[in-house]
């Protein structure tokens, strides 16, 4: 088992741009590695790599853990192809822990991205909808260097980013 630290609110990595990826390396397969051991170990519902350090184009997605298949799966180079819908719902982060704020996403999106299949990057197409949809965008967000409370209005930003610096200081916010 492969668990990493995961970078917290204030990590410069979390705001740059994620780099695509060329092809399967043995750094690749690591990372896919660290990523589902470690989002398994903190019960989330997904994690980006820029999360663990790492600035290239992947996340994955616990499919348990939302309830729409088996394991962890990995997305490389992930896209949105076709959205619609619009719900309001509660997002919170491993990034910021302790911290929920109501966000905008779309309902259902379909995507495009590279999966690993028998050791080689394979190019997919999904559709996901539902809290799947919402794991999704939040993490393809993370690859472009944002975070869920910048879809805050600014004052519950704010507001949340205080409570979270006195929480953090203070030691009562876990890391995971």
């Amino acid at each position: 088992m492969s668990v990493v630290s995961i970078r917290l609110l204030g990590d410069e990595v979390l705001r740059q741009r994620a780099e695509a990826v060329e092809g399967v390396d043995p750094g690749l397969l690591k990372l896919v590695e660290d990523l589902s051991d470690t989002v398994r170990a903190a019960e989330g519902l997904g994690l980006a790599a820029p999360q663990i350090g790492v600035l290239r184009r992947v996340f994955v997605l616990d499919l348990e853990a939302l309830q729409i298949g088996k394991g962890v799966k990995a997305f490389i180079n992930p896209e949105i192809v076709e959205k619609s819908g619009w719900v309001v719902g509660e997002e919170g982060c491993l990034s910021i822990p302790g911290v929920y704020g109501e966000v905008g996403r779309f309902a259902r999106i379909r995507y495009r991205a590279k999966v690993l299949q028998d050791g080689e990057l394979v190019e997919e197409e999904g559709e996901l909808e539902g809290l799947a949809a919402r794991a999704f965008q939040h993490e393809l967000d993370h690859l472009n260097g944002v975070l869920f409370i910048d879809h805050l209005p600014l004052r519950e930003r704010m507001r949340l980013l205080a409570e979270w610096k006195q929480s953090y200081a203070s030691g009562t916010t876990s890391s995971g």
